[in-house]
Order: C-alpha cells, then sequence, then structure tokens
C-alpha cells in the first residue's frame, strides 16, 4: 500500500506492475559498466517507491542509443523473452525516450514502456502537498506528455493505471495537443504568481538582515534532519526519496547572536529531468538567492562520491556553485572505513569550502559546523563601534533591531555601541557616519576660517 494515499501503486485498475529495468553503456571501460550498474541500482530503487516489483535487470552494450528502440531490436526481443519467462509487465529504461522509441519499444513488446524521467515525475506527484508543489509537478508532467499524447491514449485504454498516469487526470491527458498546450500556458501563469510571492518572501528576509542559508544534497542525504539538529525545529524527516519537494524555511540563532535562515530544497538525483528544473525553477531560485550553501552528503552511501559529483554539476547548472559552501559529510557514526579523500578536498572544482565530519544523530560534528556557519556569516557582516548621541533615537532603535552582538554603554555624550550589521542592512549607519564626517569637516574649517579672520 501507498503509505502517502492509501491506495496500491497500480490503483484499483490492471495486475501488479512487475518491471524489468534497462540501461545502456556506450562507453567500453570498467568505470562506465561501474556508473551504469549504480544508476540501474538507483532506478531499481526509484520503481520499488513507487510501489510496483522489480523482477529483473538488462544492460545492453552498444556505441550510441538505436534511434527506434534505444537498445536494437535483437537486445529487446531478448528483454521481451525475459519478461515472459519472470512474468513481467512493464520495461522501465534508464533514460528518456523519444516518443517514437516508446511507441516502437511498445509495439514490438506489447508491454508497457516507461523511462526514468516518467518514474521520477510519478514520485514527484506523489510527494507533492503544497498548492505550488502540485502545480509544479503537474506542470512538468504536461511537458514530459506532449510529445506522448497519442501513446497516452494508447496505453490508457489498454494497460490502465499505474506508475506515469499519477497527477493532472487521466481524463484530461486523453486531450490533444491543443488543450495541453493550453493547460502548460496557465500552469506557468499560475506558477509566475506564485514565484512573484516567493520573491517577495525573500526580499523580507534580506530586509531583516538574516543570512539566507540554503541546505542542499542528494536526494535523502538527511538534509531536514540536519536543519532539525540546528535549529531545534521538527520538520517531517522520512527515508525516502523526494521526501521535499516545498522549500521550507527554519530560523537559527548562532551563539554570538547572529541569526541564519535554513532553508530546506528539494533532493538532487542523477538525470534528473529538465522538465522538473524548468518546472521548479521559482522553488530552486532559493538556490541562487542564497549567502551560504550548505551541502550534505550520506557518507553512509557506497555511492557517496558519484552523488556529490552530481549535486556539484546541478549547482552549477543553476549558477550556484560560486557561493561560499560548507560541505556536511552526515553519517560519519555509520562509516567503517576511513573517509575518501576526495570527499576530504576543500577545494574541489575550484571550489574553497569548509569540510566537517558529523553525525546528526549521535551530534558529532554539529559544534564544529555551528562555528563554521557563524564564520562565513560573518563575512557578511560589517563591524561598528560609535557614540551615537541621545538625538539620533531612531537609529538607535534600529541598530538594537538588527545588530548581532550588540554592546552598549551610556555617557553623558551618548550610546558608545559596539555591534556587527549586516551588510545589506548597513545604509543607515553608514548615512550617519558620513554625515557625522562632512559635519567634523565644516566645523573644522569654520574654526580655521575663523581664526584666519
Amino acid at each position: 500500500m501507498n503509505q502517502d494515499t492509501g491506495h496500491s501503486m497500480t490503483g484499483n485498475q490492471g495486475p501488479q506492475e512487475r518491471a524489468i529495468v534497462i540501461g545502456l553503456v556506450t562507453e567500453r571501460d570498467h568505470q562506465a559498466e561501474e556508473r551504469a550498474a549504480a544508476s540501474l541500482d538507483e532506478l531499481t530503487e526509484l520503481v520499488r517507491a513507487c510501489g510496483a516489483q522489480v523482477e529483473g535487470r538488462a544492460v545492453q552494450f552498444r556505441d550510441k542509443p538505436d534511434p527506434a528502440t534505444y537498445i536494437g531490436r535483437g537486445k529487446l526481443e531478448e528483454i521481451c523473452e525475459q519478461a515472459r519467462q519472470l512474468e513481467a509487465n512493464l520495461l522501465v529504461f534508464d533514460e528518456e525516450l523519444s516518443g517514437s522509441q516508446t511507441r516502437n519499444i511498445q509495439e514490438q513488446s506489447g508491454l508497457k514502456i516507461l523511462d526514468r524521467t516518467a518514474v521520477i515525475l510519478d514520485i514527484f506527484a506523489r510527494r507533492a502537498r503544497s498548492r505550488e508543489g502540485k502545480l509544479q509537478v503537474e506542470l512538468a508532467q504536461y511537458e514530459y506528455r506532449l510529445s506522448r499524447v497519442f501513446l497516452i491514449n494508447e496505453a490508457m485504454s489498454r494497460l490502465g493505471g499505474g506508475i506515469g498516469t499519477r497527477g493532472p487526470g487521466e481524463s484530461q491527458l486523453e486531450t490533444d495537443r491543443r488543450h495541453i498546450r493550453l493547460r502548460i500556458s496557465k500552469l506557468k501563469r499560475e506558477l509566475e504568481e506564485l514565484g512573484q510571492r516567493r520573491s517577495r518572501v525573500r526580499d523580507k528576509r534580506s530586509e531583516a538582515g538574516a543570512a539566507i542559508v540554503a541546505v542542499v544534497g542528494y536526494t535523502n542525504a538527511g538534509k531536514t534532519s540536519l536543519i532539525n539538529a540546528l535549529a531545534g525545529t521538527d520538520l517531517v524527516a522520512m527515508d525516502q526519496v523526494f521526501a521535499t519537494l516545498d522549500p521550507a524555511a527554519r530560523r537559527m540563532e548562532l551563539p554570538d547572536g547572529q541569526v541564519l535562515i535554513l532553508v530546506d530544497t528539494v533532493g538532487f538525483i542523477r538525470k534528473l529531468p529538465h522538465q522538473l528544473v524548468e518546472a521548479f525553477k521559482s522553488t530552486l531560485e532559493e538556490l541562487r538567492d542564497a549567502d551560504l550553501i550548505l551541502q550534505v552528503t550520506d557518507l553512509a552511501d557506497p555511492d557517496a562520491v558519484a552523488e556529490a559529483e552530481v549535486v556539484e554539476q546541478q549547482l552549477k547548472r543553476l549558477d550556484a556553485q560560486e557561493k561560499p559552501r560548507v560541505q556536511v559529510l552526515n553519517k560519519i557514526d555509520l562509516l567503517d572505513k576511513p573517509v575518501p579523500s576526495y570527499l576530504l578536498t576543500p577545494d574541489r572544482h575550484g571550489v574553497d569550502r569548509v569540510v566537517i565530519p558529523l553525525s546528526v544523530k549521535t551530534g558529532q560534528g554539529l559544534p564544529e559546523l555551528r562555528e563554521a556557519l557563524a564564520q562565513l556569516a560573518g563575512h557578511q557582516m560589517l563591524n561598528y563601534r560609535l557614540t551615537l548621541p541621545f538625538r539620533e533615537s531612531a537609529l538607535l532603535a534600529y541598530i538594537k533591531n538588527h545588530a548581532a552582538r550588540l554592546e552598549e554603554q551610556y555617557t553623558e555624550s551618548g550610546a558608545v555601541l559596539s555591534f556587527g550589521l549586516d551588510r545589506r542592512l548597513s545604509g543607515p549607519v553608514e548615512r550617519y557616519l558620513q554625515g557625522a564626517v562632512a559635519a567634523d569637516s565644516e566645523e573644522t574649517t569654520d574654526s580655521i576660517q575663523g581664526k584666519k579672520d
């Protein structure tokens, strides 16, 4: 049963889905084979997360994909025989297929055909909770299905529901391309409005002077659990892929008084569909607008190095790779071997970062992480020491509302203040100081002229 919806993965129609996962290796070397095997392992987990059984797997070796059937007609016949023996009714390919490839494979096999993109979209449809999240997933699904309308019409009538049919609704999916394009346009307009609202929220955070920390990582790396540990919150953390689709922001106060806003973001994955990246554009802008990146890697995952590379590629894709970075190597308590030296390298990809092994479960490394965040956030701060006359009561109130590490003493001439202030909020203080300097300069000039007279 699906814990999220209370319905069987295959819905109330048709038999239990029994799948064979299929990969293609185009490079003849050991590393390419290992990457393909790891990707198929992951695809297997994704298919299982959708509620289907994975009965077998197959790998084809060829120089490039076959334009008609992706893996070649001979290999497809071999897999069809394997499916008959295993009583499988679903073939899932580890790359996105074209509409014509899907149709050709479906006609030759007589089975339901899905690709990795369809599976990921199905999981996103199951996980989406907020209105924005549901709209984003729906948009991605329609973009994906636009060139596959004829396939969907056939599949709906012959194969029933199941993976890849969840989301916008079957009756809507049986419309023609014109109606789908109209729906896409409407979804984009709604998401644009929600994106503007999200942008205003980000502006308000910036005005409040808190440094924004985007928490990123591979799906199921422990990002939400880490935020809970740092901020003392109770965001729902689940041991499943794509548990977080809707960014959640939580306030974290550092020992020195600085305030950070930790933003939980959607997890990355190999071959993240471009439709999702585009549909989740406003959500992923949280990364571009962040002051710091807190990157979480699951050390207990055997594929931790490759997953860290996927995150690097996605950050580059989103123009966020140059931001100050803290690399957290989570679940150090579960590691029974040395940490891979590659992950400990602080200047990978030309990006300086602080690397901190830790365990959210045991608390090991959390104090060091808080200190690292304080130091990096401190780079966003300007330090001041000044005497403020009592007549500047409005500026004094502003400083008290926004300053960190505020120390104050009162003398006959005014308030003696020592504090740190986010450089984005420093305008009022800088204007006061410039005015004070200008006033001192005028007084000095008048004094000199008076002596001359």
